[in-house]
């Protein structure tokens, strides 16, 4: 099991809803969950609130406090989310629309940030695409060259 701290949590206002019952069920886990919205269903624009929880991710250089072991980001299609949370360098955001999804990005990719889709995912299949997401361990060896791959283009000077 992996010893997680502190998990951060945000939606737009599709995903409100499912983002909410997961927060609740990773807090009776035992989960420290930050927030970082939205906080109702009025529309919202996702990128500011994949921007900012993905920027107190650990894995991201000179990021300031909280930081976070691992996010979760959900929009309808959890593609918007995806796409702003990989934009900040050291992010590895992984749409899992099944627990399979959730496995692999975590064991072969070193996912930091799972993106749920509240248009496709029913609330008992988010849990337990998070359950694995939060359980499983990147593998390392040959996936790690392909980690360091991504983390040398994105230091390459532009």
């Amino acid at each position: 099991m992996l010893k997680i701290k502190s998990i951060g949590i945000g939606a737009d206002h599709r995903g409100f809803k499912l983002k909410e019952k997961i927060k609740t069920f990773l807090e009776t886990r035992g989960y420290k969950v930050i927030d970082f919205g939205v906080f109702s269903e009025e529309r919202a624009d996702y990128p500011k609130v994949a921007f900012e929880l993905a920027q107190h991710i650990k894995a991201v250089p000179k990021v300031k406090t909280p930081k976070l072991d691992f996010g979760i980001l959900v929009c309808g299609s959890g593609i918007g989310m995806s796409i702003s949370a990989n934009k900040v360098k050291g992010i590895r955001a992984a749409l899992c629309l099944n627990p399979e999804f959730a496995k692999r990005s975590r064991q072969h990719n070193n996912a930091n940030i799972l993106v749920l889709a509240a248009d496709f995912t029913t609330f008992s299949k988010a849990k337990d695409i998070t359950e694995v997401f939060l359980s499983e361990k990147f593998l390392g060896e040959r996936h790690r060259a392909r980690i360091n791959q991504i983390s040398n283009y994105e230091n390459k000077k532009k």
